[in-house]
């Protein structure tokens, strides 16, 4: 049976005309290495996000969930490793919510990590002369929030115990970028291409692979 894979990017947010998670996430194919690819666009807010996820995974049966969100200021995409169970946010959601150092799920545990083969797609990214990086936070906003409610459900809901998720975060876009002196980005064109190598990737490694891509800090 083909695989089906629910890839989500979020509405644009913090006073951005675009959010390029999305954009990229349009521009991919209907099918990646024989997979289908449900594209889904997810309010940047807490809590209603991963209401939005939760009724899709129910409804698609995915296989595999790679959620991807806008992190302004990296050079490279960016797989992340591990999702922390708190929001804690820096500027208002797109609702007005602002979260201070609350838990997201009140019995989840303190942090979950990622079963996607995360360095396996750092090294295709490389591969194929796209920048690209393993993280080791995804932040405490809606990105670490929908990461962690991604894995939070595989955890701990009995039809979704067997599928495999996990998040990446992109750099800007250029159009993004035209007032922002100094900032990394990247095209549309790139991160789309970006984000189709990082599926392939999953796809063709059932494990990671055992490389150094670890962080000094």
């Amino acid at each position: 049976m083909d695989k089906k894979i629910i890839i989500t990017g979020f509405d644009p947010f913090g006073g951005e005309k675009i959010n390029p998670s999305y954009e990229a996430v349009k521009m991919l194919p209907e099918t990646i290495s024989g997979a289908t690819i449900f594209k889904i666009e997810l309010p940047t807010v807490f809590g209603k996000s991963i209401d939005a996820l939760k009724k899709a995974m129910a409804e698609i049966k995915p296989d595999y969930v790679v959620c991807v969100g806008q992190s302004g200021g990296r050079f490279e995409i960016t797989p992340e490793r591990v999702a922390i169970n708190v929001s804690d946010a820096r500027i208002p959601d797109n609702e007005g919510q602002s979260p201070i150092d609350e838990p997201i799920f009140a019995d989840g545990e303190n942090a979950y990590f990622t079963k996607l083969p995360i360095k396996a797609m750092v090294k295709a990214l490389k591969e194929n002369n796209i920048p690209g990086a393993v993280s080791n936070t995804a932040g405490t906003y809606v990105c670490n929030h929908i990461m962690y409610g991604l894995l939070y459900l595989i955890n701990t809901y009995e039809e979704f115990k067997d599928i495999k998720g996990g998040f990446i975060h992109v750099p800007y876009c250029t159009e993004q970028v035209i007032d922002k002196r100094n900032e990394p980005s990247l095209t549309r064109e790139q991160i789309s291409k970006g984000l189709e190598i990082c599926i392939e990737a999953l796809i063709n490694n059932t494990e990671d692979i055992k490389e150094q891509n670890g962080a000094i800090c």
